[in-house]
C-alpha cells in the first residue's frame, strides 16, 4: 500500500546515492534543534534567531526531500525520517569538526619534518617529546633530498616545520624563517681492523689519507654541501660512490674492511651486532660540527615551534677548536 502525496509537503525521491550539497551549519541547525526540542533554545546556542533556524532546516529539508520535524506552537519532534538522519548528522558534524580541528595550528598536533629517523635531530626531538608529557607531536620525513623542497613544503603548509637548512638563507621562499639551533659533533666510525681503530681520539690531521665512505650523498642536499666543503677545507677523502642501501649495509661492510671508515653524528642512533666491534672516535683539533636549523612561517607559526626551540638551544654548544661549514660560520639563519 502506498501513503498518498500531501499537498505542500517535501516528498521523498527514491534514486541513485544523494549528490547534493548539503549545508553544514544548517545540519548543525537540525541537531541541536532536535537534542533541545525547541528552535529557540538551538538558535540561542548558535547566536543567530529562530527565524533563520528554521529557514535553515526548511532548506535542509527541501535539499533532502524529507520532513524531519513534526512541529507544535513551541516545540519540534523528529519525524520517522529526522531520527533516521539524526544519527548519521551527528557523524557529518563531528567529521566536519575533526577536520577543521586537523588543519588548525592551535588544536592539532605540530607536524615536523626530519631528515630520518636515526640523525640526533629525530632523537633530541624524542628526548623533548618524552620530557614533555601529553605534546602532540607528529614527525614525519618528507621525500625530498633538496631543502628548498622541504622549505616549500613549509610555505604551503603542507608540514609546520623542518629540521632541515637552506645553505643560502638567502634563497628562502618568501614568508619563511630559518634559525641555527644548535651543532651535532662528528664522529669517526671504523671496523676492529682499521688503523685507526685502537685511538681515543682522531684529529683532522690523522683522517687525511684515509678513505671516509659516505654512500648516496644526493646532489643539492645539505649534508651534500656539508662533505663538500669539508673534505675541501680539511683535506679529507669524501667518497660518496656507490648507492645507499641503508645503514645496516654499510656497517657490515665497515666491520669488514680495514681501510672504510665513516663519519656519523655523536647522537645519531647506530646499532649493530656485537662481533661487528665497531669503534665511534671523537674528532678534534678541530672538531667537526653539523649545524642543525629549522624552517618554519614567519606568519601564524603553530605554537608548538617555539618550545622546540628553547629545547634544541638549551643543550651544550661546542667551543674552542671547532670546524663549521660556511654557513653556519656567516650566521645564516641564526
Amino acid at each position: 500500500m502506498f501513503k498518498q502525496p500531501v499537498p505542500g509537503e517535501p516528498q521523498r525521491s527514491v534514486g541513485p546515492a544523494y549528490a547534493g550539497a548539503v549545508d553544514t551549519e544548517a545540519v548543525r541547525s537540525f541537531v541541536l534543534a532536535a537534542e533541545r526540542g525547541q528552535l529557540q533554545r538551538a538558535a540561542d546556542e548558535l547566536g543567530i534567531t529562530q527565524q533563520a533556524v528554521s529557514k535553515r532546516i526548511a532548506a535542509l529539508e527541501r535539499e533532502l526531500g524529507v520532513r524531519l520535524f513534526d512541529r507544535t506552537a513551541r516545540e519540534v519532534e523528529p519525524t520517522l525520517d529526522g531520527q533516521a538522519f539524526l544519527a548519521h548528522a551527528r557523524g557529518i558534524l563531528a567529521g566536519v569538526d575533526r577536520a577543521i580541528a586537523a588543519i588548525r595550528p592551535e588544536s592539532r598536533a605540530l607536524r615536523i619534518d626530519v631528515l630520518g629517523y636515526r640523525p640526533g635531530q629525530a632523537i633530541v626531538l624524542h628526548e623533548y617529546w618524552r620530557a614533555h608529557p601529553g605534546t602532540e607531536l607528529d614527525v614525519v620525513v618528507l621525500k625530498v633530498d633538496d631543502p628548498q623542497r622541504a622549505a616549500a613544503a613549509v610555505r604551503a603548509g603542507e608540514v609546520d616545520a623542518s629540521l632541515r637548512t637552506v645553505t643560502d638563507s638567502r634563497t628562502l621562499p618568501d614568508g619563511v624563517r630559518m634559525l641555527h639551533l644548535l651543532d651535532f659533533p662528528m664522529e669517526l666510525l671504523v671496523g676492529p681492523r682499521h688503523p685507526l681503530a685502537t685511538a681515543r681520539t682522531v684529529t683532522a690531521e690523522q683522517l687525511r689519507g684515509h678513505r671516509i665512505w659516505v654512500p648516496g650523498i644526493a646532489p643539492r642536499s645539505e649534508w651534500g654541501e656539508f662533505y663538500a666543503e669539508l673534505a675541501g677545507d680539511l683535506e679529507l677523502r669524501i667518497d660518496g660512490a656507490g648507492p645507499n642501501f641503508g645503514v645496516e649495509p654499510l656497517l657490515d661492510t665497515l666491520a669488514d674492511s680495514a681501510e672504510v671508515a665513516t663519519l656519523t653524528g655523536a647522537r645519531d642512533r647506530l646499532i649493530w651486532p656485537a662481533n661487528h666491534r665497531l669503534r665511534q672516535i671523537p674528532v678534534t683539533n678541530p672538531t667537526i660540527a653539523y649545524p642543525v636549523s629549522i624552517i618554519f612561517r614567519e606568519s601564524d607559526p603553530h605554537p608548538g615551534i617555539r618550545p622546540v626551540i628553547d629545547h634544541f638551544r638549551s643543550l651544550a654548544t661546542l667551543s674552542g677548536d671547532v670546524w663549521r661549514p660556511s654557513w653556519a660560520r656567516a650566521g645564516s639563519g641564526s
